[in-house]
């Protein structure tokens, strides 16, 4: 287990489980949390041990969101502090570091295994941008989600809007983002943002662990090739989502390793035993 100052990791039984550990800061996300989440899960993601991926967190809320250090501190994304540099080149420098910080949750969205998160009490501003980039969401009766920024004068920057106008209506969009209200647990479960609520964090995390290891049994690669397809067609028209599908299909499609395998077992009946991903750096 490595020694994160924001996070806990563990993999176990195909399951990579990372687990923010700032409970009594609320699991603010500090400069630590930006550079350790895509660190951890660009390694998870070429290392290919894990199949699936869990979010959870720990204390009263999952994430209050970002820490005010990001934006007093250096070239903070929000700092917006240009001092005596020459004003385009402040300007440009302050795009690339919101797109820095955007690759931070892309990397969830971009992931071969999917991502799953378990959210309790508050999800606020920054984690709101998290939570998009997950496959999918759980989280307990107590839960809400605010996208914080509209409250402190700025704009939502690294990746609520692009993302969150596909998982929920527009109208419910537009008036959490310009008025800050929270969205709370139940009406985001009804909207279809939550795909179930909890009465406590432990029930949560048990729902959560088992469908991770259901997944996690299934073919990897059918598992991969079925987020691609989703991600695809989310950022494409239907037209287009067709002729990627059979052209992966032509590609990546094996029906004597996986597929044999799977009919083998229901014969034997015993679970199919598939073989994982190729790390990354060897797959080319």
């Amino acid at each position: 287990m490595n020694a994160w100052t924001c996070f806990d990791v563990e993999t176990k039984d195909k399951i990579a489980h990372i687990r923010l550990k700032r409970p009594d800061v609320f699991n603010t996300m500090n400069r630590a949390f930006w550079n350790e989440l895509p660190q951890i899960v660009n390694a998870i993601n070429d290392e290919a041990e894990a199949r699936v991926i869990v979010i959870s967190s720990t204390g009263k809320h999952f994430s209050a969101g970002m820490d005010l250090s990001v934006f007093t501190e250096g070239q903070g994304v929000a700092s917006g502090h240009t001092g005596k540099r020459e004003e385009g080149r402040a300007r440009l420098a302050l795009r690339a570091e919101a797109q820095r910080l955007q690759k931070t949750f892309s990397c969830l969205d971009e992931a071969r295994m999917p991502v799953i998160m378990a959210v309790q009490g508050g999800c606020v501003g920054g984690a709101v941008d998290m939570s998009t980039c997950a496959d999918m969401r759980f989280a307990t009766k107590d839960a809400f989600f605010v996208i914080q920024e509209i409250n402190l004068a700025m704009t939502a920057d690294v990746g609520t809007f692009p993302r969150l106008c596909h998982l929920l209506p527009q109208g419910i969009v537009r008036e959490l983002a310009y008025s800050g209200r929270r969205l709370m647990a139940r009406k985001a479960h009804d909207l279809g943002f939550v795909n179930e609520l909890f009465d406590t964090h432990e029930q949560m995390l048990a729902h959560v662990m088992e469908l991770a290891r259901e997944i996690a049994a299934k073919s990897p690669l059918a598992v991969h090739g079925s987020k691609v397809m989703i991600n695809y067609a989310r950022d494409h028209s239907i037209a287009d989502g067709l002729d990627y599908i059979a052209t992966w299909q032509a590609g990546m499609f094996n029906p004597t390793v996986d597929m044999y395998e799977s009919f083998r077992a229901k014969q034997e009946k015993r679970d199919p035993v598939y073989e994982d991903l190729l790390p990354a750096r060897k797959a080319m």
